[in-house]
């Protein structure tokens, strides 16, 4: 690889643990920014669009709303290098117990399919059942994303080409793939101490 590699980290619904981790790596976030162009981050800039031509991608948080599901399908498209990364990239994790209250029948033949029974049940639960005063359902075109009918991990909706398992991954962890694909070879991700979950 020419030049400086292009990385861009990205949180879709997940508790911004990974990137806590991420800025973790401490004083490595030093060499690494010699030897990277980080392009985008919600943690380390205040970029708006995903750009074009990135080489690698982390991943943090399940697809769970329209938002989460279109970034996943552009930085996809347009990233060269997708990580899934942490439990809920990589499995649903935390957000996922939401499919737990979906209504019998809710499961879409498209698991990608916006609302349905399965989202109005968590929105019900959370928004009229649970409320002690005002009890109303979050509705703002533009503000306020529609939920897919069901929580997915994010190689349910796009090709990921590296899994980081952890709940957050370490930052020895992120710092072993990250120096694997800096200098063009595989991530050796195998053993306990790489491929641990939670």
């Amino acid at each position: 690889m020419t030049g400086r590699l292009r990385l861009a980290t990205v949180w879709l619904a997940g508790c911004s643990g990974c990137h806590m981790s991420f800025l973790d790596l401490d004083e490595f976030l030093f060499e690494l920014v010699e030897q990277v162009e980080i392009v985008y981050s919600p943690v380390l800039m205040d970029t708006k669009v995903y750009p074009e031509a990135v080489d690698v991608v982390l991943v943090e948080g399940a697809v769970a709303n329209r938002d989460n599901l279109e970034l996943a399908r552009l930085l996809r498209a347009r990233s060269r290098l997708v990580v899934a990364f942490g439990d809920c990239a990589v499995t649903a994790n935390v957000p996922g117990l939401r499919n737990l209250l979906n209504r019998a029948g809710a499961a879409a033949d498209d698991p990608a399919a916006e609302a349905g029974e399965g989202a109005a049940a968590v929105l019900e639960r959370g928004y009229l059942d649970l409320a002690d005063e005002h009890r109303q359902l979050p509705r703002a075109e533009g503000i306020v994303p529609p939920l897919l009918a069901r929580v997915l991990p994010l190689h349910a909706v796009i090709r990921v080409d590296h899994h980081l398992p952890g709940c957050p991954p370490s930052a020895a962890r992120i710092r072993a793939l990250l120096e694997a694909l800096i200098a063009g070879r595989p991530p050796d991700l195998r053993g306990d101490a790489m491929l641990r979950f939670g």
